[in-house]
């Protein structure tokens, strides 16, 4: 199933509920947590989720792009996030911490930087709900996609087919609708897209239109 994640980097913070309102017809809301030291940039975190958790029905999709993941994903879990992502990288013990976050009520998803291999946690993909591939390097929205992690979504989604996993394979960075399509070709279902969507003039239609790119390549590839 395609399923697309506006990320509300590419909102206007000062206006986050309505901005949450444009796009009700997204598969969930995106929400980069970043603190500065995982990645050279500061945007929001615990309180500001929870006031979007009372704003919005949408499901949320919590990114966090912050060290010390062990300590602070299980915090968004308790927020009622139905799934937080935290970085293979920023984590001590990952199998452990995405446990305790099924065993709160969220789905667990891990996410590799560009330059991070995928073959070390292709074993522990069944501990997992999404694996989250980034197609940029994690901290600005507005880059370009990088093509050469096309390859790396392919085994990804090659090794969770050989599992008999459902594994959602998330990309994040430069999705548009110049890119979608290469990408669900490759074999990633879930798309993070910030700048495509509220970009547009009408947001609900650009998700739409999104939605049926990757559909329709992921059906002929």
């Amino acid at each position: 199933m395609t399923a697309i994640h506006p990320s509300i980097l590419s909102a206007d913070f000062a206006n986050l509920e309505s901005e949450l309102g444009r796009i009700r017809g997204a598969d969930a809301v995106h929400v980069d947590v970043m603190d500065n030291h995982f990645v050279p940039n500061l945007t929001l975190g615990l309180p500001v989720v929870q006031a979007i958790r009372k704003v919005t029905d949408l499901p949320l999709d919590i990114h966090l792009m912050i060290e010390d993941a062990d300590v602070w994903a299980p915090q968004y879990a308790e927020l009622g996030a139905e799934s937080v992502t935290f970085h293979a990288e920023a984590a001590k013990a990952p199998i452990r911490l995405a446990r305790q976050l099924r065993s709160q009520g969220s789905k667990s998803a891990m996410a590799l930087r560009p330059a991070t291999a995928v073959e070390p946690y292709l074993d522990m993909l069944s501990e997992l709900d999404m694996l989250l591939l980034m197609t940029v390097e994690p901290g600005f929205g507005g880059q370009k996609f990088l093509d050469i992690m096309l390859p790396k979504i392919r085994r990804a989604r090659q090794a969770a087919d050989d599992l008999g996993s459902r594994v959602a394979i998330q990309i994040d960075g430069g999705v548009s609708s110049e890119t979608i399509e290469r990408a669900a070709e490759a074999g990633a279902d879930t798309f993070v897209a910030g700048s495509a969507v509220y970009s547009a003039e009408d947001p609900e239609e650009a998700i739409a239109q999104l939605r049926r790119l990757a559909a329709s390549a992921a059906e002929s590839s």
